[in-house]
């Protein structure tokens, strides 16, 4: 199920609600319960038999938790502890994600002729997975407290708020939040505002965004040079509104049942450096692998060789994360270059000034948009071909998809484009500094503004309209 569908915005929604605020008011036990039982009941929507692997996975890392802790005076078999958690977390995301992938490549290289299983990935395994291992890692560590009641390490990694596409949140967030959490009417008012916002997101600009994405990367004529950056620009576009405005929605459904999720993207369309933008996107994946594999390898304050091979093996699998796939691989190698050129020359560092930022900025969107080029293709020779074009290589510059699109969506690709710059908080801080009566008038428009964009995104929605989800896999 996902957020932006009818079935979650007209009946699941509601039911839980009324069912959270309602039958189960101040009475926790219950609402978690009720939670819990929703959670499930969400993730098993498309394939019920999944939320099996789900209830394994928790009840694994639960008991993985309570054993770790228990022999936790005893430093050997604690590590054989939280080294079977992590064995067996990634086993399961090995069998469901890469194992046909690995029996493919086994093949192709040797010529074997094993037999390559169908299998179906079950939505956000990648993001519970980790999110259940942080929970065991952080009791190894000592950074966070033991659950000895299983419920709650269940609502912990099932709440179906971020269950399948993040925030990937670390226990010790919402440990407290779980028994003594607090709502109240301006948090909920701020979720709904939060969810509605990145509703928007999602529904008119990523989805538009993504039909011209797909019109040009799916086209089986090849396209011109300005059509095929067109293309690119728009896919940039699409995952990050795709991406955030699900964020959004996480963060804005948590916040309604008393959760506080941190945030986790902040305007990564205008960093000046490699290493800024990924400070600011899918900040809490960079956070766990910066917490969980880098600074456990001895982070940056290594010698240069060890300093390089730490950035190796942190890419490597960041790109292995996003997927099965050898332009995942490729991807996240490229953002390894990338950041090991700006961390050993400190390039950034020494082009300083304002002069300098125009360049910076190109050069870094430059480098990020042939990232995306690279993750969105189906395979390397079809990035390849897609880069040629882009070049001109074998296309005209102009074309006739090219003035399609540019006709027909050029309002749209514009306010994705300016909306993407951080123009929200500096409105937010113009109107915060006007007057009462003012501000209360900027507020009242602003929120007429927001309901009525927002039951324009229902109709498209319900309408059945293009609804796709770049992120819903992994």
């Amino acid at each position: 199920m996902l957020f932006s569908t009818p079935i979650f915005l007209i009946w699941f929604l509601p039911i839980v609600l009324f069912g959270y605020y309602v039958l189960f008011r101040r009475w926790r036990p219950a609402q978690n319960v009720f939670l819990l039982a929703a959670s499930l009941v969400f993730y098993a929507w498309g394939e019920p038999k999944f939320v099996f692997v789900m209830i394994g996975s928790i009840a694994f890392n639960w008991l993985m938790g309570l054993l770790t802790d228990r022999f936790r005076a005893r430093k050997t078999v604690s590590r054989v502890c939280v080294g079977a958690d992590v064995a067996g977390n990634l086993g399961l995301l090995f069998v469901f994600k890469y194992l046909m992938f690995t029996l493919q490549n086994v093949n192709t290289l040797f010529g074997a002729s094993l037999t390559v299983p169908k299998i179906t990935l079950p939505i956000g395994i990648s993001f519970f997975t980790f999110q259940a291992m942080s929970y065991v890692l952080d009791v190894y560590r000592g950074d966070g407290a033991v659950q000895k009641n299983p419920l709650y390490v269940g609502l912990y990694i099932s709440l179906f708020p971020q269950l399948i596409a993040g925030p990937i949140v670390r226990y010790q967030t919402v440990a407290d939040e779980i028994r003594n959490r607090r709502e109240t009417w301006p948090d909920f008012a701020d979720g709904v505002q939060r969810f509605m916002v990145g509703f928007l997101k999602k529904v008119l600009l990523a989805n538009t965004m993504g039909v011209i994405a797909d019109g040009v990367f799916d086209s089986k004529d090849p396209v011109g040079a300005a059509a095929s950056w067109l293309g690119l620009i728009a896919y940039t576009l699409q995952i990050y509104y795709d991406f955030s405005g699900y964020s959004d929605m996480g963060i804005g459904l948590g916040r309604m049942f008393g959760f506080h999720f941190l945030e986790n993207f902040n305007y990564p369309y205008i960093s000046t450096s490699v290493t800024e933008f990924w400070r600011r996107w899918h900040i809490s994946l960079g956070t766990w692998f910066r917490d969980y594999v880098y600074i456990p390898l001895g982070g940056s304050r290594v010698k240069k060789p060890r300093l390089v091979l730490n950035l190796f093996v942190v890419w490597f699998l960041t790109g292995v994360w996003h997927g099965a796939n050898w332009t995942f691989v490729v991807w996240g190698l490229l953002y390894f270059v990338l950041l090991t050129v700006e961390k050993l020359t400190g390039v950034h560092q020494k082009l300083r000034g304002k002069a300098w930022l125009p360049v910076k900025y190109l050069c870094t969107m430059l480098f990020v948009c042939l990232g995306w080029l690279v993750f969105r293709a189906d395979d390397m020779p079809a990035a390849w071909t897609y880069f040629r074009h882009m070049l001109g290589m074998g296309v005209s510059f102009s074309d006739q998809t090219f003035r399609y699109y540019i006709g027909n969506y050029f309002v749209y690709l514009l306010a994705a484009a300016v909306l993407a710059l951080p123009v929200a908080p500096w409105l937010r801080r113009r109107v915060d500094a006007l007057a009462k009566k003012p501000r209360a008038v900027c507020e009242w428009v602003y929120i007429a503004g927001l309901c009525a964009l927002f039951l324009v995104s229902i109709a498209n929605v319900v309408k059945g309209s293009y609804n796709p989800f770049i992120y819903f896999n992994f």
